[in-house]
């Protein structure tokens, strides 16, 4: 997720370093016409549906999916589809509005009657029909809804957007997004639901699972409460075992740019915890991962830096965690591992696990405060594999087992010989031999 990017800085970003690190996908932020304003949340109240927000316009938007499809990049688009804004005043294409009135696009009877805050998240009419932060929520049970919601999401498929990520999700009933989705030109793009699990909840995030992927909360929330005091033996049941959602359809992620100012998973402020905590995303075989990067704050609202024009990474506050390389090494990891099965799981019983993924690759963390030295078991094949992390070679036997040394809060990843493909090759950190 390039959170905030202008259009052309994603362009560009897609052809010299997504595309060549061999990211899938790029989820952009919200394009339509928006409130005006500098906090970044202003781009989560929509004023209509033309391509007219602060990171580009409608050219912009097409140049930028042509140029990622150049680069083997699909674009997953964040569309706001459960409300509009809170208030009135000019959008930023400059259009006028009102909490109920969108000329051209909605009137006051295109919302829910129930005008106030949810107040109770227990009640399921309460979390759905009433106001998300006191936006204006739309009447998803509408016909006249369904179909404007479906004909700006055809518009951004037409486009070059590739799926969507529903934002709010939770807050609109699973028929709804069922019926704007079937009402699509292409009903089988890819769809990611925002539904937060919250326990006693009225709301369940499986109940969204024939629409699409949903994103798994839980996930990011468990990574923070191993990681940060060192419980990394946790980590050997993430996913279905912990009561997650299916693996085959839960999209997971080590922060957000939400999670990221309310505290309640690691970011980068974490230190080495954010960074092992996303080479763990990226080696684990459940979910879709994502990898947020987003930007340097100290005010929560604080909008992105230049309006979202990027200049270069690790300047104006840009923090570019995907180009990290402790984190874009993993993607040719996990590329190239695959499907392979967990295998040779071992840890120390508090701050560093080890596990191999079939005969493609294996992976040690330490997050401990002393360097690890010990032999390791693995399916690998014989001979001299790639550590990725450390950038270099490392010889396994013909009995599986290789002898290495973890310095403190860092990791090891070593890739087969021979098992990377495409063109991720280029993201190897080890010179040829």
């Amino acid at each position: 997720m390039l959170f905030q990017w202008r259009y052309d800085s994603v362009a560009r970003e897609c052809a010299t370093a997504l595309g060549p690190a061999g990211y899938g996908y790029v989820q952009v932020s919200p394009p339509q016409e928006h409130i005006a304003g500098p906090q970044w949340w202003t781009s989560y109240q929509p004023v209509g549906y033309r391509i007219a927000g602060r990171l580009g316009d409608r050219a912009a938007f097409a140049r930028m999916t042509s140029a990622c499809h150049r680069a083997g990049v699909k674009v997953v688009v964040d569309a706001v589809i459960n409300h509009m804004t809170a208030g009135s005043g000019t959008g930023t294409g400059g259009s006028a509005y009102t909490k109920y009135d969108y000329p051209g696009t909605y009137r006051d009877a295109d919302f829910h009657r129930c005008r106030r805050p949810i107040a109770d998240y227990r009640n399921r009419d309460d979390v759905q029909n009433c106001e998300l932060l006191g936006l204006a929520d739309l009447d998803t049970g509408s016909p006249y809804v369904r179909e404007r919601l479906a004909r700006y999401l055809d518009d951004l498929l037409a486009l070059g957007a590739d799926g969507f990520r529903i934002d709010g999700a939770k807050h609109i009933a699973s028929a709804d997004l069922a019926a704007v989705k079937a009402r699509t030109t292409r009903p089988r793009s890819y769809w990611k639901q925002e539904v937060i699990f919250g326990a006693d909840e009225a709301v369940r995030p499986e109940e969204y699972l024939d629409t699409g992927d949903v994103q798994e909360f839980r996930y990011a929330r468990d990574l923070r409460r191993a990681l940060e005091p060192g419980h990394l033996p946790e980590l050997r049941d993430f996913g279905e075992g912990r009561g997650y959602l299916p693996g085959r359809r839960a999209s997971v992620f080590v922060d957000n740019w939400d999670t990221e100012r309310d505290g309640s998973t690691l970011s980068r402020r974490s230190g080495a915890a954010y960074t092992l905590a996303n080479v763990f995303l990226l080696a684990w075989p459940y979910g879709s991962p994502d990898v947020h990067s987003g930007y340097d704050f100290d005010d929560r609202d604080a909008g992105p830096p230049d309006g979202g024009a990027v200049r270069a990474c690790w300047q104006d506050g840009w923090t570019c965690q995907h180009r990290w390389p402790e984190i874009a090494r993993m993607v040719a990891f996990r590329n190239a591992v695959r499907d392979a099965p967990v295998t040779h799981w071992w840890d120390d019983g508090h701050d560093a696990v080890a596990f191999g993924r079939g005969d493609r690759g294996y992976v040690v963390l330490n997050h401990g405060r002393t360097p690890l030295v010990r032999e390791f078991t693995t399916s690998l094949p014989a001979g001299d594999h790639c550590d990725v992390q450390g950038g270099r070679w490392v010889r396994v036997g013909p009995d599986g087992r290789f002898t290495a040394t973890v310095a403190p809060d860092t990791a090891l990843a070593l890739l087969a010989a021979g098992s990377v493909t495409g063109p991720v090759t280029g993201s190897r950190a080890c010179s040829p031999r």
